[in-house]
């Protein structure tokens, strides 16, 4: 089994689409993000044996964001991330994160491509909860999957901040 992390450094950095909490493992690596206060939660559910300390957002990290943000498109693929360690850091739902690291700022997926690429075709609803579950979005973009026809759904940080991500990336013109 892959070892996680034995502490976690929970942040706040502003944003344009609100204040990002951050969860950060002791090499600067984000291991959790939130738009709101979901992130304490979801840290105990993937790393329930890490300790949690309120702390600095890592300069790399902050960077990187902020760089997304001031219109590089593909900052986020340089912000240093991992889910080793995490509890479903294995089966279906880690085949999902990692086939959402594939898909490139600025180009949107449907959720049943979302399966089909994870190895489950036919397992649109199933990739949604896996959706539903990551515990870096924005990071790893889950914004980039809507629906099959092309409807803004299932974000857990809201469909108006799911809309504003696309238009920054020119994915869409809404």
């Amino acid at each position: 089994m892959r070892e996680a992390p034995a502490r976690l450094t929970l942040s706040w950095l502003d944003s344009p689409i609100g204040p990002l909490a951050l969860a950060c493992d002791d090499g600067g690596v984000v291991r959790g993000v939130s738009f709101g206060d979901g992130l304490i939660k979801a840290m105990r559910r993937e790393y329930p044996a890490a300790a949690l300390a309120d702390g600095e957002t890592p300069a790399a990290v902050a960077r990187t964001i902020a760089a997304y943000f001031a219109g590089d498109r593909e900052a986020l693929t340089r912000t240093p991330w991992s889910l080793e360690g995490a509890a479903a850091g294995d089966g279906f739902q880690a085949r999902v994160w990692r086939a959402l690291a594939e898909v490139p700022a600025g180009v949107t997926i449907s959720y049943g491509e979302m399966a089909r690429r994870a190895g489950e075709p036919g397992a649109a609803q199933a990739a949604g909860v896996a959706l539903n579950r990551n515990p870096i979005p924005l990071v790893l973009a889950c914004h980039r999957v809507i629906g099959a026809d092309g409807a803004l759904v299932g974000f857990g940080g809201g469909l108006e901040r799911k809309g504003w991500l696309l238009r920054h990336e020119g994915a869409l013109l809404i």
